[in-house]
């Protein structure tokens, strides 16, 4: 008889399992509960009006994205990198500044033209400037700050990425930027199929792109909606419990001071570019100075967990290190351009 041995199921923990951003939002009314449980109702009553008040600009982005994506529109991003260095660069920052997907949804594509001798300076203009706006982020900052705040948010994501291109193309022949890629295996000619072919513009002809459309509208719904529930909440606390004078005295006034302070902070304290943008808006209703509050947005979103690992899984430290100084420099200067305007 025959022994025959299974390896048990892998058990996927708790802690795994749990949304974090409900349980981020169960927590911040469990305390305000406990802690000051007449503010309950307030900070309830604060929370749904305000998703109600963004629930317009919330549709519309998530139907762009859907639209997008089911559409299949990421194949135009092939064309980023095609041409002369200095068209390429231009180009793949003005894509990852209006795109809808960001530098981590197309490892595979990116580490397939650096193994093919795209040019780094190229991709980096497109790292950049790929996490700081999309139509969904466009249109939910419309919304909470402004359509001018927006539009200044998205030349910024251009210029980020322009800086950041060019700036490794001067610096190319230095030893900061040879040989830039980590070891690893060269993609598969399958690993960029998915950004080959042409967009279906029509995209209800085909069946398999309408349950795109479809899952895209679920997931991204509940993306935002679960995310945006966070940022009211956290912003109706911070409204009734943050001194305003004390976000006037370290955030507010002219100058350079509150612009480098919102771009340091910007890295460590970002949560989410969506949960950030109402974040802001209550911030700036304190005293926080409109130039910190662009610089700290900037800062964080190329920062942020899901760009900055996209990044290190490909480059070498030293590369992801400039990755980061071009997000810090590229933040203050956003920061003081829009002060000034």
């Amino acid at each position: 008889m025959t022994e025959l041995t299974q390896t048990p199921p892998r058990q996927t923990s708790l802690w795994k399992k749990t949304d974090k951003a409900l349980l981020l939002i169960a927590l911040v009314l469990l305390a305000v509960a406990l802690l000051d449980p007449t503010n309950l109702w307030p900070t309830l009553r604060f929370t749904a009006l305000a998703l109600g008040a963004a629930a317009p600009f919330l549709l519309f982005a998530i139907l762009a994205t859907a639209y997008v994506q089911a559409s299949g529109a990421e194949t135009l991003l092939s064309r980023a990198f095609e041409g002369r260095e200095v068209q390429m660069i231009v180009v793949a920052a003005l894509v990852g500044g209006i795109s809808p997907f960001c530098s981590c949804q197309v490892i595979p594509f990116i580490a397939a033209s650096l193994a093919v001798g795209v040019p780094l300076s190229a991709v980096m203009a497109f790292w950049l400037a790929s996490p700081l706006m999309d139509p969904a982020m466009f249109f939910v900052t419309a919304g909470e700050l402004g359509m001018d705040f927006a539009l200044a948010k998205t030349v910024a994501a251009v210029g980020i990425g322009l800086l950041g291109g060019f700036g490794v193309k001067l610096l190319g022949g230095t030893a900061l930027f040879s040989d830039p890629l980590k070891a690893f295996t060269k993609p598969s000619c399958c690993a960029t199929a998915a950004l080959r072919g042409a967009p279906l513009w029509a995209f209800w002809r085909d069946n398999a792109r309408i349950g795109t459309f479809k899952s895209s509208f679920l997931k991204n719904l509940m993306f935002l909606g679960k995310w945006m529930l966070v940022a009211y909440a956290l912003e109706s606390v911070m409204l009734s419990y943050l001194p305003a004078d004390t976000i006037a005295s370290v955030m507010g006034g002219d100058g350079m001071r509150p612009i480098m302070i919102g771009a340091l902070i910007g890295a460590p304290a970002y949560l989410n570019g969506f949960a950030a943008v109402p974040l802001m808006s209550g911030l700036i209703s304190q005293g926080m100075a409109e130039g910190a509050a662009m610089s700290f947005m900037v800062a964080g979103g190329i920062s942020c967990i899901p760009a900055a690992v996209a990044v290190w899984a490909l480059v070498k430290p030293r590369v992801f290190a400039a990755y980061i100084g071009f997000a810090l420099l590229g933040a203050v200067l956003a920061g003081m351009i829009w002060s000034v305007f």
